[in-house]
């Protein structure tokens, strides 16, 4: 995992994962990690709009739907979206469906029960090789 505001000190893509469940957001990011990427992790789209404002790195987002604060994850990927179309976006829930209203354009929906292979797997699909 890197600083949340500072660049990489790698070469590897950085992958900004929001989830608000500790245990859940460890095993990813040791998925991650092993499948070449380096995570910026929080637990509020609050932090993660500031994240991705001051990380111009940042190469990809990952989010559950249902996190602390306000915003959930559809929000979130929605508002950047706007701030950043070209930003891959994967976005997972045990709850919530993948309404087309609420997705953005060009992101993924994954429903859990899930393995973190299987987010690494799409998120890959939708990132430049």
């Amino acid at each position: 995992m890197v600083d949340e505001t500072t660049g990489s000190s790698d070469d590897r893509p950085v992958i900004l994962l929001v989830e608000d469940e500790a245990l859940t957001i460890m095993d990813l990011g040791d998925v991650l990690d092993d499948g070449g990427y380096e995570t910026v992790q929080c637990a509020s789209a609050e932090r993660a709009l500031a994240i991705i404002q001051e990380r111009p790195d940042i190469s990809g987002l990952i989010t559950d739907v249902e996190l602390s604060g306000r915003t959930n994850g559809f929000d979130l990927a929605n508002a950047v979206s706007q701030a950043r179309p070209e930003l891959p976006i994967v976005i997972v829930s045990g709850r919530a469906a993948p309404d087309p209203e609420r997705m953005p354009p060009g992101a993924r929906f994954i429903s859990r029960p899930c393995t973190g292979e299987d987010i690494l797997h799409q998120l890959k699909g939708l990132l430049p090789c």
